[in-house]
């Protein structure tokens, strides 16, 4: 059954009936098959162990197996509850290090937990409502994301995008893949190249069926492919995700998305991130600072279970690169479309984003 853009049911992250409810992506494309946790060290091995990924899902889910937790303290006070919840909080940041979101949404949601007045009760629902609030939040920012984004695609554009940056990669409407949903609801005809994206395949097994869902024209190419399609013309533009943006515009995202950039540079094609603001560390001068997850070797040397690689052959499994901000186009952001000299213009967007959190009341 395919699922309309309109109305979408596909949500990764949500909470039932005091549980956190997850789509197991591990399990896709095969079955749409979706866990339910209700224990909050279970959350951060799903995130972990990447049953839930991408930057702004993991960071929801986080939030989300925060508020599990807290719900299961039992303290004699204030104190003792705050201690609890730090304690919970550490094991979250370390399930995976690259994804600023992550450290972002814990980080909000202690700061609630700390200046909220009140018994550990109170603190409780303060931590869930926040939770649940930042789940609307990733939507409505991916929406408008997704308009700001829609308007540099043209008619009957042709579009690479590397590894997975959908509904899958969020709350439930996309980043890169939220400026394609965009551009085909305003009417737009856009023909997507989706790279199989190894070793874990998300663009092959993610990407694509997320468009196939939405009747959205997608074609997979090999990871190797890019190239020759670039220089016979037939990408006119670049859009991915990313998990972290240094304040210089340097990224990290999937391992490929640099020599993906560099190619486009070389073509003369854009190579546009499209990321929730906040994947942007403003604390990290450059690329150079952003931890790089190193994953498991068994994701390079089998393929579902079966070796493909001789016995005994070194191995590396970084998770993610960094792309120059000088190979960014642009930021397609909630706020707007950003572009150079990123130094600059980023932090001109992260005085604005403060001074919104500011007036929210955050």
């Amino acid at each position: 059954m395919r699922i309309g853009m309109q109305d979408r049911p596909l949500q990764t992250v949500k909470w039932v009936n005091g549980k956190v409810r997850l789509i197991d992506q591990t399990a896709l494309p095969e079955k749409l098959q979706y866990v339910e946790l209700t224990d909050w060290r279970d959350v951060a091995e799903a995130i972990r162990t990447m049953v839930v990924r991408g930057a702004p899902a993991i960071g929801c889910s986080a939030a989300l197996g925060m508020a599990l937790g807290a719900r299961g303290i039992i303290a004699e006070n204030r104190e003792a509850f705050l201690r609890r919840v730090s304690g919970i909080a550490e094991t979250f940041r370390v399930a995976r290090p690259t994804a600023v979101n992550l450290g972002w949404a814990i980080d909000r949601i202690l700061d609630v937990a700390q200046n909220t007045e009140g018994n550990p009760v109170d603190l409780k629902d303060a931590i869930l409502s926040e939770a649940i609030k930042m789940l609307d939040e990733d939507i409505e920012s991916n929406r408008r994301m997704g308009k700001y984004g829609a308007a540099l695609l043209s008619d009957n554009a042709n579009v690479l995008t590397h590894c997975n940056a959908g509904a899958l990669a969020t709350v439930g409407y996309g980043t890169a893949l939220g400026v394609i949903r965009a551009a085909v609801e305003e009417g737009k005809k856009v023909h997507v190249y989706a790279d199989e994206t190894r070793p874990r395949l998300q663009g092959m097994k993610l990407t694509a069926w997320e468009l196939a869902q939405d009747n959205i024209p997608v074609t997979v190419i090999a990871d190797n492919m890019a190239a020759s399609l670039m220089r016979q013309g037939k990408i006119d533009c670049v859009v991915v995700g990313a998990d972290r943006i240094a304040s210089n515009g340097d990224t990290a995202n999937k391992i490929g998305t640099y020599g993906v950039a560099v190619l486009a540079r070389h073509h003369n094609i854009p190579f546009y991130v499209a990321a929730p603001f906040s994947t942007i560390d403003m604390k990290l001068a450059s690329g150079i600072q952003i931890p790089i997850e190193q994953r498991e070797t068994v994701e390079m040397t089998h393929i579902e279970g079966i070796r493909v690689a001789p016995e005994d052959v070194p191995v590396l499994n970084p998770a993610f690169d960094i792309t120059p901000g000088e190979l960014v186009t642009a930021f397609i952001t909630e706020q707007g479309v950003i572009e150079p000299p990123y130094e600059t213009t980023l932090a001109q967007h992260a005085r604005q984003a403060e001074r919104e959190v500011v007036g929210a009341g955050r």
